[in-house]
């Protein structure tokens, strides 16, 4: 029998200290211990189950031997990091059962002791890294503040539905520390219902956005580590400029098919339409200290998918911007998709890396289907990739009879991160097309006419995911691109052992060989995957770490939920 390799030797510490590795948001590390050569002896090292099943989406961050872990019901836990053994476990009461859509939390931030964690009932709390103790509790926002439909309401008038979602706000992202402040921002600002499809998820079933003033207004704030005070609040629909030039095609050029002139003749009687104009901020910031700047991308205006009673350009919606990390100051934008109609949130972390000619870039992976490199001081686009999906009738309107679009709403790359080594970015794309409808409700009684755009899945055309590897030090070529058995989610994770690491619907954590997506070894953890997977070494020894707990899509699919964190190590 021949013995096994000896473990290479790494730190005695090597932490993950927050969303994404570090402010970068690259979701890569150097660790080789496992590697393309020692991961197929790869094996549990212990096993935390929560005891709150389904929509797990977080990725734990692991600082001075602590593991912590948030849930969907915003709970917190800290376990051992190299037994899993329970330090401190927080349990969460909310305020109120108001929230956006479904229960779901991305993730913690630590530093300096406190640990941070934003809550779908509207709530930014720091608690003691040490002890679990609430060291300050800050309402940031009530969800249902200026609430002016419910979903019960609205499912009555489309015809008894069922239906999750109103225009409620909350926080679903990981918090980004920097500078002493702690920078969150709220979700469900960009008005949309989501339909049940018959199997109880949300897949199937549809995303509706009902003219008129549904929406809410999205913001991003920063709050003082120490005592939870608000510093400075960006909001994402301006009082001034909101409508934006008109422009007839996106900043790449591919043109739009927007009835300007329409729209330019509704303008006077919509000019008050930014004060529900949307912009939901779905994940954290990347932040480079040297230029002082935050990069965020911005959720879609509402309502969702109509655009008829919000002309213009919908600034800054649909949006890659940077921010004055001190003052929350805007210093550029680039905008993916002007007046969108079609669900293209900017949902994907943007991540920083060295681009062409050695320019300091940020780059954006978008639900379009492509990724964006642009220059961190200017917001100049420096390249796009080559698409990630075939695409069909982009930016075509939607129309009674349906028009057929691809990519759909969940987008070639929603709101999983990205991981990048420096040369190739490694994406999750989901490749399927939509069916966008606009319908109306007659008049009834003291009731107007109700019209809406209803997206549903489109018959016939194909879906499933791929791992797609894009060199951006090449122009942004495909260097590869591999098919998988079920949906792909959570995002990806990469290795300086020449791996990445990837989520599926099915239940599978995969790990392939980042040279040529080669799949080099897989693990059934019981439930979806549908958070990023994280790496850290202790005392000498590596680990893999990812949350197995399903979501919304996963139960349509016939995919059970779970509750548990996977933590994996070589075996000695």
């Amino acid at each position: 029998m021949v013995a096994a390799a000896p473990f290479p030797t790494i730190a005695a510490e090597t932490p993950w200290p927050a969303f994404g590795h570090d402010h970068s948001n690259r979701n890569f590390s150097d660790l080789t211990q496992i590697d393309r050569a020692s991961v197929g002896r790869l094996r549990p090292a212990f096993l935390f189950q929560t005891g709150v099943t389904g929509y797990f989406q977080a990725q734990p961050v692991m600082v001075d031997g602590a593991l912590y872990l948030s849930t969907t019901q915003n709970n917190v836990a800290a376990l051992d990091a190299r037994t899993g053994r329970p330090l401190w476990t927080y349990t969460h009461r909310p305020r109120t059962e108001k929230i956006f859509g479904p229960p779901s939390n991305r993730g913690v931030a630590v530093s300096d002791g406190l640990v941070f964690e934003a809550t779908m009932d509207g709530r930014l709390i720091a608690l003691d890294a040490k002890t679990g103790r609430v060291v300050w509790d800050k309402e940031a926002v009530r969800p249902e503040e200026g609430e002016s439909e419910t979903a019960s309401d609205l499912a009555g008038k489309l015809g008894g539905k069922a239906v999750q979602g109103s225009s409620r706000l909350g926080f679903k992202m990981p918090p980004l520390v920097a500078e002493g402040l702690v920078i969150v921002g709220v979700t469900g600002a960009g008005y949309g219902l989501h339909v049940e499809d018959e199997a109880g998820g949300l897949d199937g079933g549809a995303v509706v956005g009902i003219e008129g003033g549904y929406g809410r207004r999205g913001w991003l704030a920063a709050y003082d580590a120490k005592t939870g005070a608000e510093r400075w609040r960006w909001y994402v629909t301006p009082s001034e400029g909101w409508e934006g030039g008109f422009v007839a095609q996106t900043v790449d050029g591919v043109p739009l098919q927007r009835d300007i002139a329409a729209e330019k003749a509704a303008a006077p009687a919509n000019r008050e339409a930014w004060r529900v104009g949307g912009g939901s901020l779905w994940m954290t910031p990347a932040y480079d200290p040297d230029l002082g700047l935050i990069f965020l991308g911005t959720g879609n205006p509402a309502p969702q998918n109509f655009g008829l009673s919000r002309p213009g350009d919908n600034l800054y919606t649909m949006c890659l911007v940077a921010l004055d990390v001190r003052t929350g100051q805007l210093r550029w934008y680039s905008q993916q998709v002007p007046h969108d109609e079609w669900g293209y949130d900017v949902a994907a972390p943007p991540f920083l890396l060295d681009g062409p000619n050695g320019a300091k870039a940020v780059a954006s992976a978008s639900k379009t289907g492509w990724i964006y490199v642009h220059d961190r001081a200017t917001g100049k686009l420096l390249t796009r990739s080559a698409p990630l999906i075939e695409q069909k009738n982009l930016f075509a309107p939607p129309t009674p009879q349906g028009t057929v679009v691809a990519p759909g709403p969940l987008g070639a790359v929603s709101w999983p991160p990205t991981a990048y080594d420096g040369r190739l970015a490694y994406v999750q794309v989901r490749h399927g097309a939509t069916t966008y409808t606009v319908k109306t409700v007659p008049a009834a009684g003291d009731r107007p006419e109700i019209r809406y755009t209803e997206t549903g899945e489109a018959k016939g055309e194909p879906s499933f995911s791929t791992l797609t590897a894009v060199d951006l030090a090449d122009g942004g070529k495909i260097a590869w691109t591999m098919r998988s058995g079920s949906r792909l989610s959570g995002g990806t994770l990469a290795t300086a052992g020449g791996l990445v690491f990837s989520g599926e619907e099915d239940g599978h954590l995969d790990a392939h060989d980042s040279r040529d997506g080669t799949l080099l070894w897989r693990f059934q953890c019981g439930a979806g995957i549908s958070g990023p997977a994280m790496t850290y070494a202790l005392d000498g020894k590596q680990y893999l770490a990812v949350a197995a707990g399903g979501a919304s899509f996963t139960k349509a699919s016939g995919f059970g939920t779970g509750d548990a964190l996977l933590v994996f190590a070589l075996p000695d």
